[in-house]
């Protein structure tokens, strides 16, 4: 019992530091987004942040964006690029379909071809780095 107990807390202490992993249609590993907001690489060097209160910032600190509560994404002048909608479709400026996050973290363009994965991740953090700025 003792061995299953260290073994689950290391799994989850794995997640928690590394965060859930984003990857291609093909599932190779793109890059990595921890459960802080950190973005990074598949090399684990950072490329950007996704702050609590929904600043996105670039690897120098720099804000690139806004993810407002309603799924509005903003860019740094914060002017409408997209949104993110409860269903997972994403939509550009004006409101046509971009993509979809789905509920498993499948990501789909427009068409619903898988461009990647991004499982255990929030759709909106997803949608940011797949379809909004570029990490």
């Amino acid at each position: 019992m003792k061995k299953l107990l260290l073994t689950l807390c290391a799994i989850a202490s794995f997640t928690i530091v590394y965060g859930q992993t984003i990857s291609s249609s093909s599932h190779s590993t793109t890059g990595y987004v921890k459960s802080d907001g950190t973005i990074e690489n598949s090399s684990h060097s950072t490329k950007g942040y996704i702050k609590s209160n929904g600043t996105i910032e670039n690897s120098s600190h720099s804000t690139i964006g806004y993810i407002k509560d309603n799924g509005t994404i903003e860019n740094s002048s914060h002017s409408t690029v997209g949104y993110v909608k409860d269903n997972g479709t994403v939509e550009n400026s004006s409101h046509s379909t971009i993509g979809y996050v789905k509920s498993d973290g499948t990501v789909e363009n427009s068409s619903h071809s898988t461009i990647g994965h991004a499982s255990g991740v929030k759709k909106e953090w997803a949608a940011v780095v797949f379809f909004f700025f570029e990490f």
